[in-house]
Order: structure tokens, then sequence, then C-alpha cells
């Protein structure tokens, strides 16, 4: 099949085009923020602008269209300018309804003029484009219902009073089907009656809108011809059309009342039968967006209640509508009668119900669907109006056997084909717009069921996986070369690592199908190849292990041997690719054809080059291809195949994942019922609030959460702390508090008099200090204890944890989310011994950061685990992975019988009561309790009298074991003192019975395995895994019998929603029931979303958000944290207008680090201009892969700059908003400084995205853009790219661009405040003592433009080297300001000669400048005559020389070989 031909590329405008054109010039002079005496507001610039211009003018909605919109002066252009903005915006991904919020008056007027011009006539004052935007506008307005702006107009249209558009006889059945709706219905009636008539008439328009809308798109789809030419314009129109129905149907407000409008239009009919349908490319969109508008119509949902139907149900609904068709029938059609007494199951046939209606006239079938109520009634003697082929294919369609929906997704193949992975509609390239529909489902606020909700994840994550298997197909096979040879066959001119030519290939098993099934059970086949590469590769092909998945792909291509391979043509008519079917590796096949298993054993070593792969196919994708070979006579595609490509392992493991959510499907999901209806997106999205949960726990230990009775009162504000003790000596942690809990759902009891009688008592906290029993005598016996003083909204975030329910904590950066998740974890532990925690993260190095600060609080070690394969990076020696517990389970329980046999010693027991667990637990029960039980009636208070305090010291039975303790044991002081030191050492001592009891089932497994799977099912308290590794491994952990009570996921808003969902199933019920109480989520929705490579999935689909964006949303209580502790004040202030009351914590104005200044940089944050270098801003070498030498060449100077003042280059890091930028940056410094000592390297160089959870001191800023603002505008990169630093942040970008920007403009505004030109102090040494923000005492120095800069940091360079080795003067200063061309030319080679001496590593800067010594020359020589603080030609043309071979680089680094990465793939 022939791939459409990809889009060209549009080159943007430079800012100084648009700063010409038309609209920038209006903005100017009527609405840019940054103009201070603006023009006053003219109608007539709208109507230019609509007619002359694309709309895309920054900040024209915000700051002109909105502000100045009045039913005075709308007009068509205002109306659609508007229109155009917002769906712009929608487009953008970025915030749309917020202007409409601030100035809510004249909306309502505004949607009735949507409303109406959506209705009118094409030919009139709309055109048909016209009214695309506006379906698409309503689009966005009916999937932003949580705005109540929106919601209060969209609402009208879609409630209860809209069944005034069904026809009198389907109303009085649907009304009859649900009586207490009749009720509701004569409300409407008579409150109709009580208005006006022109707000009755209003209403009645309002309430028809849909319905008439439908009957317009009829009529503009029944004009589109079947074979003549039709403007795209109607073919559009019917697409987004279909899209608003999609949308409307698949959301549940709309959804509830829609569904039967929808039904009684029979949209579905006429589209199926319609012209447009059947035009082959014109109509494929078309038909696949009526595929899922069918699937959605059909969707196994009750619309009223909302509750899911089961299988059953749906046969009963079946089997109602035929039966009430047969009765008609047989009342009143007398030609049907062998259809009404014919069974169901033998009529419900599309076929068989064609065969009984084909015969029959239209005026009868008419007649028919008039008594089901589908139809009016036809009037005696007239003729039908609708033609037989409607009329027929209404009964038809109606009545004809559905699949259901699982089985369907049970029949579907996991792996793609060749017609999805190349159909532009549902996997669109990296290039797309935006601009037109896909045949894709949206991840909304709301969905249907918990089926729908993981239906929709599966296709999306089944397509995004796609698109990826496409990128890599493209690249292996096109890297192979395959052209066609001589006798027609195919050759391979090239070769590829991730791919090999298949030498034979063979079906070798076909299992039977299971009962009721149609598939085989399993298809297995043999791939030989010929692995004639080098080492390593071969290595890496029979390293391949079971279940890697592979794809077996059929090239027949047509060019001849040699043709050249060119990548912007498309790839399949140039390859000639056909057929590509997915498989699973089994194992590779020994000499004897018998599969290697995966094991401890090694491998046999196999001769020769050739290797046989035993593979699974997919069963149903086997199915389809084989009744395809034998029903319609296609050739055998497994007969076909000729190459075999795998994938990296990290990225291909979507089949688990897929098969994961397929199972979750076709078993009961069973979710809590407090967060049921939450995840849905429906009812009250504060009910899983632990204020509002029936178990809510009043008594809480807080453990060492505070650090002191004043911490505690300070954390509770507004709260009466009544503490039971009143000796302030008494005070101490740790505290039990017991919180006051409100029944009856949390309404307050009123007295008489109507006041709060429990206002007092519902703010009055009982605080209970408690001593921590003694654990014994040993240093190590002490409790590890929590040094954080939290905020008050930091203890309310652990309170929350701490009670049942759903917790959602937003940490901005540097609040100290971990410090808290970790501080939950560690409450709950002591406070529920019995239950076991799941934590979840995104990556492997924020679970690495939770683990290494759960090591550090009170949690035994025994009962941490670590599941998955980061555990290798944890920076410990002791290893949390599966097999290293067991070893530590193994080691512990070797050290704790030998402590047994030291006791038995001191005792003086004969025996080997050390030998096992077992013997330890009857040697403890008989020897040790004895003695114990002995001594506490030796000792304990014998009536009145208390017994003597030398009796505790004297009587115990365990001196000698306890004779390695800090002596002495026994104070002497009291009684009580010292039986509590004694009841310490027999604490010690039942701990290590109780720990070798725990462990006396490794001594009955024998496998490594089995005693791996004990640990995580019954021993491990605190379980850790990445959200990838639940997905993967969802089977075998519910297969085990995992159990868990609490789930933390940490990273919660940059987790995919499918894979947020995932953890909380992976156990099996109890009785029916989930048992999870508990689910803390903390994460930053305003920092960066999941990654979705596809812009197309990212943003029609909405694929990015996460569960916890989603939340947020919807309304779910958040507790935010407010005090941040990572950044400078200053520096916090470009990021906290994004969050609630975003303050500092007080070290933050108190440490020296943070008070004082930058050394040698006069600010401590500042934007820096960049202009044109060279002429040249941003270039593309390769689509959207961005680069800008000039700020490269800035950001790596300005780095030097730095370390050369004697910053340490590892607290530097350089960041940049796309991957082209940063391997620039790479190059650049690896050429001028990467490997000089003087200077080295900076801590990071890398992207924006993949910094998000990392900081440093200094962070330096490359924003690249100059044509466009590109994915900055996504404000959550900005927030990201804005909170990275802690000390300084600068930042390199073209100013005027980016300050025209309105989602920017917080930041940007102070940013632009201080000088756009970088302020540098040289002769400041550092570290420095000025505090920041004061004059300093050196002289302050401009750089204007980037060459000056690189010449000023090579001549400071040359100066340090030259007083390193001439002078020995102070290290840090300035080049003298007069130098004769002689000297110059002699400090060069000097330095040449010295520094080849000092250090090899170090010619590569001064080689760089060799070749242009006399421009250098030169260039000095013109400084001389100027100031210094100037850049002549002279200075520029020397860094030019000098960038000369980066900038070749540039282009050379762009990645020519691999299909590049999207504009916002970071």
């Amino acid at each position: 099949m022939a791939a459409p031909a990809q889009p060209k590329k549009i080159v943007a405008p430079t800012v100084s085009q648009i700063n010409a054109e038309f609209v920038t010039q209006l903005a100017c002079k009527y609405w840019a923020p940054h103009i201070k005496k603006k023009s006053p507001f003219d109608i007539k610039v709208i109507e230019d602008i609509y007619e002359k211009e694309i709309v895309k003018s920054s900040q024209y909605l915000e700051n002109y269209l909105w502000m100045n919109y009045s039913p005075e002066v709308s007009s068509k252009a205002y109306l659609m300018s508007i229109c155009c903005m917002v769906n712009e915006k929608f487009r953008e991904n970025v915030p749309a309804w917020e202007t409409f919020k601030k100035k809510p008056d004249h909306f309502p007027f505004f949607f009735k003029c949507i409303l109406k011009a959506a209705l009118a006539e094409t030919d009139g004052e709309f055109s048909l484009h016209e009214q695309t935007v506006l379906l698409l506008f309503l689009d966005h307005c009916f999937n932003s219902l949580e705005v109540d702006l929106i919601r209060s107009q969209v609402q009208q249209l879609i409630s209860l009073p809209m069944w005034m558009g069904l026809q009198p006889a389907r109303l009085e059945l649907e009304l009859k089907k649900t009586p207490k709706l009749r009720k509701f219905w004569n409300l409407i009636k008579k409150n109709d009656e009580k208005m006006d008539p022109e707000a009755r008439e209003q209403a009645y328009q309002e309430r028809r809108f849909l319905s008439q809308l439908i009957q317009k798109f009829i009529s503009v789809l029944k004009s589109v011809p079947l074979s003549e030419p039709v403007t795209m314009d109607k073919v559009h129109y019917c697409e987004r059309f279909i899209e608003l129905m999609i949308d409307l149907e698949a959301l549940l407000p709309t959804r509830r009342w829609f569904n039967t409008i929808l039904d009684d239009s029979h949209l579905l009919v006429h589209c199926y039968l319609s012209n447009l349908v059947h035009r082959e490319e014109d109509g494929h969109l078309f038909s696949q967006l009526l595929d899922m508008l069918k699937f959605y119509t059909g969707f196994e949902i009750n619309d009223q209640t909302g509750n899911a139907l089961t299988e059953n149900e749906m046969t009963t609904i079946h089997y109602d509508r035929i039966t009430s068709l047969q009765r008609a029938a047989f009342a009143h059609f007398p030609e049907l009668y062998d259809f009404a007494l014919s069974n169901v199951a033998e009529v419900d046939t599309r076929e068989s119900l064609v065969k009984f209606f084909g015969p029959l006239s239209s005026n009868t079938l008419h007649q028919v669907a008039s008594y089901l109520c589908l139809l009016p009634t036809l009037p005696k003697n007239e003729d039908t109006t609708f033609d037989k082929e409607f009329l027929l294919e209404l009964l038809v369609s109606r009545h004809e056997r559905r699949i259901s929906q699982i089985q369907q997704l049970n029949q579907m193949p996991l792996y793609p084909t060749e017609k999805i992975i190349w159909d532009e509609n549902i996997v669109p390239t990296e290039y797309y717009s935006g601009e037109g529909c896909l045949a894709l489902p949206k991840l909304n606020l709301q969905f249907l069921t918990l089926h729908d909700y993981l239906l929709r994840n599966f296709n999306l994550f089944r397509l995004e996986s796609t698109y990826e298997i496409r990128q890599d197909i493209e690249d292996s096979v096109s890297r192979m070369k395959p052209w066609q040879s001589e006798y027609g066959g195919v050759v391979f001119g090239g070769w590829a690592r991730m791919a090999q030519p298949i030498v034979a290939f063979t079906v070798v098993e076909v299992a039977k199908p299971n009962i009721g099934e149609n598939w085989p059970t399993r298809v297995r086949a043999d791939v030989t190849i010929n692995l004639n590469v080098r080492d390593h590769i071969k290595d890496e092909w029979e390293g391949l292990r079971k279940h890697d998945v592979c794809f077996l792909i059929t090239v027949r291509p047509t060019k001849p041997y040699g043709t050249k391979f060119d990548r912007r043509r498309p790839f399949i008519e140039q390859i000639g690719l056909v057929y590509v079917r997915g498989c699973e590796i089994q194992g590779m096949l020994d000499d004897k054809g018998r599969v290697i298993e995966d094991g401890p054993e090694p491998r046999p070593n196999l001769r020769g080059e050739s290797r046989t792969f035993r593979v699974f196919l997919d069963p149903n994708q086997y199915q389809q291809d084989m009744t395809n070979t034998i029903q319609n006579g296609a050739e055998d595609v497994y007969e076909t195949f000729n190459i075999i490509m795998r994938r990296k392992p990290k990225e291909n493991n979507f089949k688990a994942v897929l098969e994961t959510i397929r199972n979750l499907m076709n078993t009961d999901c069973v979710v809590p019922d407090w967060l049921h209806d939450i995840i849905l997106g429906y009812g009250d999205p504060s009910s899983a609030h632990y204020s509002k949960m029936p178990n809510q726990i009043a008594t809480l230990d807080f453990n060492d959460t505070f650090l002191s009775i004043e911490h505690l009162k300070t954390s509770f504000p507004g709260h009466n702390v009544k503490v039971t003790v009143d000796d302030p000596a008494l005070q101490i942690p740790p505290f039990r508090i017991t919180f006051p809990v409100r029944s009856g759902k949390g309404k307050k009891r009123k007295d008489a008099d109507g006041e709060d009688e429990d206002t007092e008592e519902a703010k009055t906290l009982i605080v209970e200090p408690h001593v921590i029993p003694n654990r014994g005598p040993y240093p190590y016996n002490q409790p590890k204890r929590n040094t954080i003083q939290f905020t008050h909204t930091q203890i309310e975030a652990i309170r929350a944890g701490m009670q049942p329910g759903l917790t959602m904590v937003v940490g901005p950066p540097g609040t100290g989310k971990t410090d808290v998740a970790v501080q939950i974890i560690s409450n709950i532990y002591h406070n529920f011994p019995e239950q076991r925690t799941l934590i979840v993260t995104h990556s492997n190095q924020a679970l690495n950061q939770l683990f290494e600060k759960i090591m550090a609080l009170d949690i035994d070690e025994r009962h941490l685990l670590r599941l998955g394969h980061g555990e290798e990076e944890l920076e410990t020696e002791k290893d949390f992975s599966r097999y290293g517990r067991v070893n530590y389970v193994l080691a512990r329980r070797i050290e704790l019988l030998e402590e047994v046999k030291r006791l038995q010693k001191s005792l003086g027991v004969p025996g080997d009561a050390s030998y096992t667990c077992e013997t330890a637990g009857y040697f403890f029960l008989y020897q040790v309790m004895s003695r114990w039980e002995e001594y506490i009636s030796k000792v304990k208070n014998k009536g009145n009298t208390l017994p003597d305090v030398t009796e505790v010291s004297t009587f115990f039975p365990f001196h000698e074991y306890f004779a390695n303790a800090p002596q002495p044991i026994f104070k002497g002081r009291s009684y009580e003192e010292d039986m509590e030191i004694a009841e310490g050492c027999f604490r010690h001592i039942k701990k290590i019975f109780t720990q070798l009891e725990e462990f006396r089932a490794s001594e009955l497994l024998r496998s490594g395995l089995d005693r791996s799977k004990y640990l995580l099912v019954k021993e491990a308290k605190i379980i850790a895994m990445t959200c990838t590794h639940a997905a993967l491994k969802r089977h075998d952990l519910v297969k085990l019998g995992f159990k868990y009570d609490n789930i933390l996921m940490e990273e919660a808003a940059q987790i995919l929603e499918i894979e947020t969902f995932i953890p909380l199933l992976l156990q099996n019920p109890q009785d029916g029931f989930s048992r999870l109480k508990r689910w803390i989520m903390i994460g930053d929705h305003h920092q960066l979303p999941p990654v979705i490579k596809n812009m197309a999935f990212q943003k029609y689909s909405n694929m990015e958000q996460s569960l916890f964006t989603r939340f947020v949303r919807v309304g779910v209580p958040t507790v935010d944290l407010d005090a941040q502790g990572r950044a400078r004040a200053s520096l916090c202030n470009l990021y906290n207008w994004r969050y609630k009351n975003l303050g500092n914590l007080p070290h933050v104005q108190l440490l020296p680090e943070f008070s004082t200044a930058n050394a040698g940089l006069l600010y401590d944050f500042q934007l820096i201009n960049v202009e044109d270098f060279q002429g040249v801003g941003e270039s593309e070498p390769n689509p959207y892969f961005y680069q800008n030498l000039g700020e490269a060449e800035y950001v790596v100077a300005l780095f030097m700059y730095m370390c050369l003042l004697g910053y340490p280059a590892d607290k530097i890091s350089i960041l940049t908003t796309y991957n082209g930028q940063k391997h620039l940056i790479r190059d650049i410094i690896n050429r001028r400084c990467g490997s000089n000592p003087l200077i080295g390297r900076p801590n990071k160089v890398t992207t924006v995205d993949r910094f998000q959870g990392q900081q440093n001191d200094y962070i330096l800023l490359s924003l690249v853009r100059t044509r466009a603002v590109g994915h900055l505008r996504d404000v959550r990169r900005l927030v990201v790219a804005m909170s990275r630093a802690r000390l300084g942040l600068y930042i390199f970008a073209r100013v005027s661009l980016f300050q025209n920007c309105f989602e920017l403009t917080p930041a940007f505004s102070q940013l632009t405040a201080r000088p756009l030109h970088l302020h540098i102090i040289p002769t400041e040494p550092f570290p420095t003592s000025r505090k920041n923000g004061e004059r300093p005492s050196h002289e302050v120095q401009i750089i204007k433009n980037m060459p000056q800069m690189a010449n000023f940091v090579y001549n400071m360079y040359l100066h340090l080297i030259q007083t390193t080795h001439h002078y020995h003067q102070t290290l840090l200063q300035l080049p003298p300001a007069m130098v004769e061309e002689g000297e110059e030319l002699q400090s060069q080679e000097t330095e040449l000669e010295t520094e080849e001496e000092a250090s090899p590593a170090q010619t590569d800067l001064s080689s760089l400048t060799d070749a242009t010594s006399s421009q250098e020359s030169s260039a000095s020589r013109n400084e001389a005559t100027c100031s210094q603080t100037e850049t002549t030609p002279a200075a520029s043309d020397t860094t030019a020389a000098v960038a000369g071979p980066v900038a070749v680089s540039a282009e050379a680094h762009a990645p020519q070989d691999v299909t590049p990465a999207p504009e916002e793939t970071k």
C-alpha cells in the first residue's frame, strides 16, 4: 500500500519579518503589553485582520478581542476571530478559557451567536469552512465541562428538555420506559407555560439545537456526489461533525439525553448509505470516524443510571428488540409470519433479516418501522418519502446480532500490521500540525465505564507503540538497502544492526483452539538467519531472551541495484514493503533442535554462523491471515518473509503492557468503592478525602515527625493543642495526637441558639507524649530519628497520608516532596505494622532517592524490597533487590544463630540450640522465657513495698550475654529506670528469636526463586517498583498472591494514565472487595507531563494527561506544599506565580550561600538577548532538529568565564529546549574546553525535559528559537526551566520573540526588567564576600554580544596562562590595556609552547586559533585603541574564525541516518 507523501516543511518567518508584518504592526499600536500608550479600540481592525491574516498573533485574544467584546460590536468577523483564536490555543495545548473567566458578562450572548451561526445556511453569510471552525469550537466547549462558565451554557443544550426534538411516539416510548422521567417532563412543561413567549422561544431553540444541527449535517452529507469532484470543505465539515458526535457520545453528562436524540435521527444509517463512505480516498477518514461513532452509540452502558451493562444484560436488550419486532410482525404483517414464529438465533443475523425484509415494499417497511416508533406514522393512501435502501438498513442494523466488545478485543491482534503502521489517520507522522481530525480515541475528563477507560488507553498505548515501531522499521530496513536483483528477487546492498535477512521460515505448530474460540491457542514457527556479523552484534542476536518481541517483514523492492534511498519520499513505495507481522521469541535452538532455556547453566557453544529461533506468532493474526487466504484466495503471508527485525529491550515492552490491559478487561476490575466514581470523573470529587471517609482514624502516632512540642503547635495553626501532661520536661516527642472526628458526613450539630456547638471541640487536638520502649543496651538499638522541621502544610500532607482515602499532594520545585513521602511511609509502617505499602514512581532515579531517605529512618531493613532493574544505581552497599534480600536473610540468619549460640553459652545450657531456626525457637521457649519469667517474679512489685533497686541488677539472668554492651548496664538511680533497661535487654533478645521465626521459611524453601517469592508475598512490608515494572509484571504478581494495603506514588504527574491505574490492581480482590485503604499521589501538574513521542497522540488524544492532572482538573482536593528551600527568593519569583502562595523556607534568607552574590556576575539571574550570528539565528539541519550557533557559543563562553573565575565546573549545568542544540553545545565544549583542566566540563549538558527532577547551583539556559516560540509556550516547560537553579540562572534567547508570548508574560516581565546585555565583574574572585543586590566595588563590564564575550574569554584565558607561567601575579586580573603587536605574537608563541609542555590535553583550544593568529593579532591591535566594553568587527571575525569548525560540526552532528524526533520530543 502506498503511503501518502509527507507534507512540505513551512519555513517560519524571522522576527524581523514578523515585525514588518501587518498584524505585528497593529499589535504594537493596539494591544502589545510592552507598549505603554495604546490606541483606542477600533472594530475595523478586527475586520481587517480576519479578512487579511491567519490569526496567530500573541495576546490578540486576551488584550484586544475579548476585552472589547460586547453585543453592540459583535459581527461575523468578530465571532470567527474569537473562535479561531480559541481553537488555536487548544491546538497549541495552552489554557484557552482564562480570558473569558475574567470577563464573563458577555459570554452567554456570544455563545448564542455561535449557535445561530452554526445553523445558518451554508450559501449565506457563513461558509462551510467557517462553520467547520464553529463545530470545532463547540467541540472544545463540550469537552470543557469542568469550567463553570462553559458548563452553564452547554447544559441548556444537553439536558432532558432537548427531548423536544424526538418524534412524539418515540418520546412517549422513552417516558414509558422510565416512569420517574414523566414527572420531570410534566414539570418542564409547567415551567415552560410560565415563561414569556420570547424566553420560551429562545429556550426551544437551544433545546432543539443539536437535533437541527444533525438535520443540517444530513443535508450537507447528501450533497456529496459519488464520483464527481467534491470540495474538501464539505469533507472536512462532515469529519468534524462526526468527531463532535463521538465526543458527545463518549461523555456521560452529554450522552445521557443526547444518545436518544441521535438514535431517533438515524444518523448512522444515513452516513453508512452516503456517497462519502464509498469514496475511497476522500471518505477513508470519515469511514473510520463512523466506526468509532457506531461503537459508542452501542456502548454497553445504561444511559440513565451510568451503570455498565453485563454481557447478559446486553443479550437481554438484543432479545427484547427482536421479540418486539416479531410481535409487531405477527400482529400486523401476515407476510412476516415465518419471521415472527422463528427462534431468535435463527433470524438475528444480517443475512436472515435481509432475506425476510428485503422482499417487502417501501411502504410496508415504513409501517414496520413506525410500529417500533422509529419513524412517524405513514398517513393512509400516501407513499413513504424514504427510499427502500434506507428503510431496510434501518431495520436490519437495529436488530442484527452484535459481537460483544470484549470478544472484539480478545480477537484483536496485539501486534500492528502494515495496514495500521502506515495509516496516517490513526498513526500520523511526526509532522502532525493539529489542523485536521483523526480516528483516535481521546482521554477526556470523564469516561463512561472502567471498560471504556481501559479500552481508550489500550488503543492509544498500542498506537503510540506502533509509531515507535514504524520509526524502527523505516530505519532498519532502509539501512539494509533492499534492491531488486537481475532475476526479480531481492538483494540487500547494506546491513543493519537491528535487522537480518531471513534464510528460512517454517511454521512448526498450530495448536487446536480452546472450546468456544475460533483461533488457535498457540502458533509457533522457526526462523533461521545467518549471523555473519561482528562478534558484539552476534552476541546481541544470540542474547535474545524469552518474550522479546521481533518483527517479520516482507519486502519486494522494485528499484534496481544501486538506487539511492531518499528519506523525503514515501517509505513503502521506495522499499517495496508488503507485510509486517509481530512475533515473540521462545528461544534459540541448539544443534539438536531443542530450545535453549534461560537459566544459570552456561549456554552451549554453537558451531557456524547459522542460528534458528523458535518464535510464537499471534494466533488471532494467524487465523485472520489464513481465513483471508482460504476465502479470498490471497497469498500466504507466512511464506513470504525475508527480514527479521529486533528492537532495543527498553523500548520493547509494549506487548506485555497491552496484555496486562487486556487481562484487566477480561477480569472484574474491583476498584475500591471510594475510588470508582472519582476515577471515571463523576460524583463528589472530594468524596475520597479523609475528612469524608467513614473509617477515619481518631488517634495517630506521629512517631518522630515533630522535633518538639513547639514544632507541633506551629504545625496546627488555628487549633487548640491540649497536652495530657503538664510538666514541660515530659512534653517531648514522639507524640500521639487525637483528632476530633465528625460523624454524619461532616454536618455540624447546632444548639438551640443556632450556634455551632462543636466548633471549639472541632479545633481541639489532644496530644499525648509517649516514650518509645527501651530496645536494648547497644548504641545501634537507639531508633533513627527524623531531623527535618516540617512546615504546617507538609504536616497536613503527612496527616492526610496516614488517614484512609485518597491523598493528593502538589509539590512545587524544592518543597520537600520526597521528605514528605518518606515520613508518610515511616508513619504508616509504625502505626499499622501489619499493613503493606507499595511505592510506585516513574523513574528508577526517583525510586532510588526515596529508598536512600527511607534507609535513614527507623524502618527495619528486612522489611524493604525493591523490584525491577534500577536497584544497582542505589548509592549503598546494601542490595534491596529480591535476590539481594534473600542473601541478606540468609546472612542475617547465620548472624542471629551465632547470637543464639552466644546466649546459650552464657546461660550454660548444653546442646546445639543454634542449629536451625526451629531449635532456636524451642530454646527460647524452654530456656530463655522460663528464666525471664522467674526473674520478673523476683523483682516485680510485691504488695505496697517497692523492691530494692539493686535486686533488678542482682537477679538479672543475662549479665554474661550483655557483657559486650556499654557498661554498666544498670545505672542504679531508680527502680523504674533499671526495670525499663532490663525489659529493653529482653526485647533485644526477643527480637532475635522473632526474626529467626520469620526466617524459618528460608530453611524450608530451598531455591532462591521460592525464597524470593516468599519475601515478596509474606515478609516485605514496603515494596517499591516503577510503574513500568508494575505494568509488565502484573500477571506474575497476581498469580503469586501479592497483597498490599497502601499505595504511594511519587512523580505521579509524570506517569501515564494507564500506568497509574494498573498498580491499583496488582492483587486479587478479597470477597469481591479491594483491600486498598490508602492511595497517596505526590506530584506537580505544573511541571512536564509524561513523554509522548507522537504529536498527534500528545495533542489530539491528550495522551500526555496524567491521572494526577485529571484529578486536579476534576476538583479532587489537594494539599499544596507552600514553602521552597531550593532556590534564592529572587529565582523562586520567576515561577512561584504558577502556584498557590508558594513562599520560601527561612534558610533561603538566612544561609550565607543564598545571601552572597554570584562572583563575577552583577545579577543572580539575567535574560541575555542574542541577535543573529553571521546573519543566522535558529537553523534546522533536519526537521525539528533546531540549533542556534550564536546562543551555543555564548553559553559556552559564559561557562568558560565562570570556570576561569574559579567556579567548580560540576556546579554548573547547561540546559536547552531542543535536542539539536544539546548536541551542538556538547560539540563546542568538546572543541573549546572539554579536555582542558583549567576549565573542564559542566555537570550536565541536556534538555530541560531530561533535567526535570534534578537541580544545580548555576544553570545556563539556551532557548534556541528565533522565528517562533515553539514548545516553550507550554508553561509547564517554562516552570521546569526556571526552577532548576539554586543560586544563578542565565538565559540566552531572542528577547523580542519571547516577551510577546502571553503565556510566558509573568516570568518574562521580571526577566526583561533587568538589562538585556550580560553584566560581568571580571576582577571579582570566586567566592566573593559581596552580598546579593549590593553594588560591587570592582568595575562592571557590559558584554553586548556573543563575539565580544568569546573574545573576552579568549583573552582572559591567555592572560591567565601568562600570569601563571611568567609573572606569578594575582590569578585573576584583566589583560594590560595596551599591548604591542610583537609582544602579543610573542606571548602567543610562548603560551603555545608552555601549554604543550604543561598538558597535551590543552592543545585543542590553541590549535583552533593557530590558523588565524594574524587575525587575532590585528584584533588585539584594534582592541588597544578602543574601550574594552565595545566589540570591533575584527573581534567578531576572530570569534567567527574560532567558531568556524564548530559551525561545520553543527551541521555534521545532525543525525542523517535516523528519522528525526518531532519538535516536542526532547
